[in-house]
């Protein structure tokens, strides 16, 4: 049995991502790193091997909205190279679709620091796909990955800025698709849900972002969390990392530990951090291994060996 075929059309609840039948279900899986760099990893073979041997059971889109380690992002493109973007969002949902198990699109706002810099482009992006997704009940859409900070100013993107991009951008969705759960970022590298707890959406089907990386984030981000929660916050952990938080360094195995346990004990879905073979921790692939599916323990890197065990419990 695929993780739809056990869980179908998926809904938030109270504070939790629930079933039809009301049960809360935990996703746990893998998100892609920035798809026009690493756009091989979209592949049946890999998706099908992710769900039969490590347990996935969604994976994650990272659509980069602008330009980032010397690849343009979608807002930098011309309209050619977008809709090939956007092709490639199709081709994943579709296996995703295919194979049983859910997708996340992800819209990843990252040096485009406020998602408000491009709305338009934004909004441009959900129009196109969203209506080509419509029947498509294994996809989630997440509207803005990491809010942070202008780092030549020192101006952090405020909760209220970010409510000002929803309020724009999940209207459009809804629209055209009321019945998809919509998950939003929030402040400091989506490190923030205690302000999101504090002035949430009005909307429903919605979900908050938190994202973590364990050597970095320890219990001072765990306590917004526990926080967050104990006001009813639907979370989702759309993205973390078991090294540090330019997702290199050491992995630290005891903090991580300390993580899962907690998003295990609270029910909630978490998303590992990254599938390339990018050189550098968090990448699940070791740098040195070319194939795009049929890995074996030797293709995976440290990391990749741990998230065998993270999506499997």
């Amino acid at each position: 049995m695929t993780p739809f075929e056990k869980y179908g059309k998926l809904h938030v609840a109270g504070k939790n991502l629930t079933d039809a039948s009301g049960n809360t279900v935990v996703l746990k899986g893998i998100s892609t790193h920035n798809l026009n760099e690493y756009p091989q990893y979209v592949n049946k073979e890999a998706f099908k091997q992710f769900r039969d041997e490590y347990g996935v059971s969604i994976m994650r889109l990272a659509m980069y909205s602008a330009f980032a380690d010397n690849h343009e992002g979608y807002s930098d493109s011309n309209d050619e190279h977008r809709a090939e973007l956007e092709e490639l969002i199709l081709k994943g949902a579709s296996i995703c679709r295919e194979l049983g198990i859910y997708c996340m699109i992800d819209w990843h706002i990252l040096f485009d620091y406020d998602p408000n810099m491009h709305t338009d482009m934004a909004i441009g992006f959900f129009k196109n796909i969203c209506p080509k997704l419509k029947d498509f009940d294994n996809v989630f859409y997440e509207i803005c990955n990491e809010p942070n900070m202008n780092l030549k100013t020192g101006e952090k993107t405020t909760w209220d800025e970010i409510k000002n991009y929803a309020s724009k951008v999940i209207p459009v969705i809804k629209e055209i698709d009321d019945s998809k759960v919509i998950i939003v970022g929030t402040t400091i590298w989506s490190q923030g849900v205690d302000e999101a707890a504090d002035a949430p959406l009005d909307f429903d089907n919605i979900m908050y972002t938190l994202h973590f990386y364990a050597d970095t984030h320890r219990d001072a981000l765990r306590d917004k969390f526990i926080y967050a929660r104990g006001k009813n916050l639907p979370i989702f952990v759309t993205e973390f990392g078991v090294g540090d938080a330019e997702g290199d360094g050491v992995i630290n195995v005891e903090e991580s530990k300390k993580w899962l346990d907690l998003l295990n004990g609270e029910k909630v879905s978490h998303i590992i951090w990254n599938l390339s073979n990018k050189a550098e921790t968090s990448s699940i692939i070791k740098a040195g291994c070319s194939k795009i599916n049929g890995f074996t323990d030797e293709d995976l890197s440290p990391c990749g060996l741990m998230m065998k065990d993270i999506v499997s419990k």
